[in-house]
């Protein structure tokens, strides 16, 4: 709960202060429409007062905003000369679906499609079913923003389902520009978590509205009063108006699909959700008359269709087999002309073809083979680019170079530096956080994300595709601020049961990591809070399980760039490293487990400098596991009994990334995920001794 002192000063600058589920209005402040939170939020009034008006009604010679969003949202009077009059589209509604990861943004995405009767009553539907990529499914997390649109008595709502980590944020950046409005999921225990601040920042900066949902609210140990008021706090802090501090409030469980206004008056179904989102999103103020524009928000491929654009039409009508300009804000004076082959909308959880779309709803259209994200599809006659889309900056680089390993080229079908760069291009089209930068040889290239998982997920699609090459370790990017070098650094929350307390604080300060913030939660568990270098968060994960014994959840978020924290332990055991080249034996293994854990198994082909197991020490040591016993007149080779061995430690993709060191890498391919020296690293030791 907010001090006394910051209360006051809240109402001597006219905000609205919410104390335990009650809104207290300054009296300079008039709101005819509050919507307060549990008690205050039971009956919801439609917004009053005029609609926005379009920025991009007015004529081309109308200087336009810095952020994209806001040419979409901002308020401002009818311009004079622009070309035909504004409407309002009452039967549209665009919201966007924002949360922190595992807050239940898909699952209520899936309730609200089956309640919509999107699906026969017969139909089979897999859960979650906006997650329709392999890696996704796998992994239970949202990684692409996804468009569908479901209708309510008339409406239609077109929703985008984006990610909740925070190594994804890219894709909320790039989407929520086609949005009028938010939804807000926030657990009903957790309440407001790292990426909850990232996303509703965002959507705070371009001022969309915001319904906020607590979901999950049949949890046995839900508290959502504690969760509103975190919630309040959280706009307050990061400069919310007093008109979006007003938030409306929805109770909700989308596995089970239900809602209410009140937490412990839920209805049977889904109703007062979509009763809370036609009345709190403004609809789009359109100007059907204007000059075509539409901003490429998103690229989709079809095998026979090709390269799909999605966008919202911000003005204008867009039509099937209409000519059209494509220009972009980054290059002022460049277009160039193109041809609409197809044009579609979602509806029902599917694409429709149609005719034309008119301003204020999203589309998807194909026959324009090189559009990029970013780009503006406008009139032949009037080609003005919207603004581009900006995101954040990447904060984790790695080098990805040529397979140069004694077994490249024995799995993969693309192993070509050439390849290489053709399938970074390629991504570099969609994935807006993505930066590619040409690395020390002509067959090496420095690609720099959000963080590791963002990186770990193009590595794993490309091994997928058949793609063979290596990786290097992960290393922050850093920046000079004011004639110093500075690093990233983030907030780290750490949900923990109490008796391992001790041990992560100890853990965290040993790479450098402050520990700001205790809070005492509920059923025996803390939360501590850490602002901490990125460097130091490097293979922290695994550390962190060990640490806790697999009960730490640990969430993070960028915070800023601040001087280097010096030298971090990232690791303290060496690895064990193969003497030559062949297959694993088990009576090898029976002398090397002695000396730490191992990574491979009897039969695993294995070359020399590869790492085969971590060392119980400090320091590399190599072993020989291809060693056989020497055969006599005694025992043949096949009368030799196999000796009882420890399991070996699995190493995936996302381990390996965590486990190397800065002269490791990790070799990729469709079939391995191996780890070895890195040739290079061992070279330029040798030439500096």
């Amino acid at each position: 709960m907010q001090t006394l002192h910051a209360k006051m000063a809240q109402q001597q600058a006219g905000r609205s202060v919410r104390t335990k589920g009650m809104v207290r209005l300054d009296a300079q402040l008039t709101a005819p429409n509050v919507v307060g939170s549990s008690t205050a939020a039971a009956s919801v009034a439609p917004r009053s007062g005029p609609a926005p008006r379009l920025a991009t009604a007015v004529l081309p010679s109308r200087p336009q905003t810095n952020v994209v969003c806001r040419t979409a949202t901002v308020d401002a009077p009818p311009a004079s000369g622009a070309s035909g009059g504004s409407s309002v589209r009452e039967d549209i509604r665009n919201i966007a679906i924002i949360a922190h990861v595992d807050h239940g943004k898909t699952t209520l995405v899936d309730a609200m499609l089956k309640q919509s009767k999107v699906f026969r009553d017969n139909q089979n539907t897999a859960e979650r079913i906006m997650d329709s990529n392999d890696l996704e499914r796998e992994r239970g997390i949202t990684i692409l923003a996804k468009n569908t649109a479901v209708r309510y008595r008339g409406i239609k709502v077109n929703i985008i389902d984006t990610p909740g980590h925070a190594d994804f944020g890219g894709e909320v950046e790039r989407v929520i520009n086609m949005c009028d409005g938010v939804l807000l999921l926030v657990d009903s225990v957790e309440g407001p978590m790292p990426q909850t601040r990232f996303v509703l920042r965002k959507a705070l900066e371009l001022n969309k509205r915001v319904v906020v949902v607590v979901n999950k609210i049949d949890r046995p140990a839900a508290r959502p009063e504690w969760v509103i008021d975190s919630t309040f706090e959280l706009f307050m802090d990061l400069g919310a108006s007093d008109e979006l501090c007003e938030f409306p409030v929805v109770y909700a469980s989308g596995v089970n699909g239900i809602a209410g206004m009140q937490a412990d008056g839920l209805a049977a179904d889904l109703e007062p959700l979509f009763e809370t989102i036609v009345k709190e999103i403004r609809p789009p103020t359109v100007a059907p008359e204007a000059p075509l524009q539409m901003l490429c928000a998103n690229i989709d491929y079809d095998e026979h269709k090709g390269r799909i654009a999605i966008g919202r039409v911000t003005g204008g009508t867009i039509r099937r087999g209409q000519t059209v300009s494509i220009c972009s804000s980054l290059e002022p004076g460049k277009v160039r002309p193109a041809k609409i082959a197809e044009l579609f909308v979602y509806d029902n959880f599917s694409r429709v073809p149609v005719d034309e779309v008119t301003a204020g709803d999203i589309c998807a259209l194909s026959g324009i083979a090189d559009i990029k994200i970013g780009e503006t599809i406008t009139q032949r006659e009037a080609p003005v680019p919207l603004p581009t889309i900006q995101v954040e900056d990447p904060t984790v680089s790695m080098t990805f170079k040529v397979n140069t390993s004694p077994f490249a080229g024995k799995e993969g079908k693309f192993v070509t530096s050439r390849n290489l760069k053709d399938r970074l291009d390629r991504e570099l089209e969609r994935n807006l956080a993505l930066r590619v930068d040409p690395g020390e040889t002509s067959d090496s290239f420095i690609v720099s994300g959000r963080g590791t998982l963002h990186l770990g997920i193009l590595i794993e699609n490309m091994r997928r595709e058949g793609y063979e090459f290596e990786i290097g370790p992960p290393k922050v990017i850093t920046r000079e601020v004011e004639g110093k070098t500075c690093e990233p650094y983030e907030e780290a929350i750490v949900d923990v049961p109490e008796n391992y307390v001790g041990a992560v604080v100890e853990l965290f300060a040993q790479r450098k990591g402050e520990m700001v913030d205790l809070i005492p939660s509920i059923q025996g568990a803390s939360r501590v809070k850490f602002r901490i270098a990125t460097r130091g968060l490097l293979g922290l994960k695994n550390a962190l399980l060990t640490a806790t014994r697999g009960l730490g959840v640990m969430n993070t978020l960028f915070l800023e760039y601040a001087p280097v924290a010096g030298e971090i332990l990232m690791r303290e055991n060496g690895s064990l490293v193969a003497h030559e080249t062949g297959q694993v034996t088990s009576y090898a293994l029976e002398s090397a487990q002695e000396r730490g854990q191992m990574f491979v198994r009897p039969g695993d082909q294995v070359y020399e400098g590869q790492c085969v197991g971590v060392h119980a020490k400090a320091g590399d040591l190599k072993v020989n596991v291809c060693k056989t016993k020497q055969l006599t007149n005694m025992r043949a080779a096949s009368k030799e009994i196999k000796v009882g061995l420890d399991e070996p430690r699995t190493m995936g993709l996302d381990d390996a990334l965590e486990y190397i060191n800065d002269d490791e890498q990790v070799e990729v391919t469709p079939k391995s995920v191996r780890i070895r020296k890195d040739p290079s690293a061992v070279n330029k030791g040798r030439k500096g001794k």
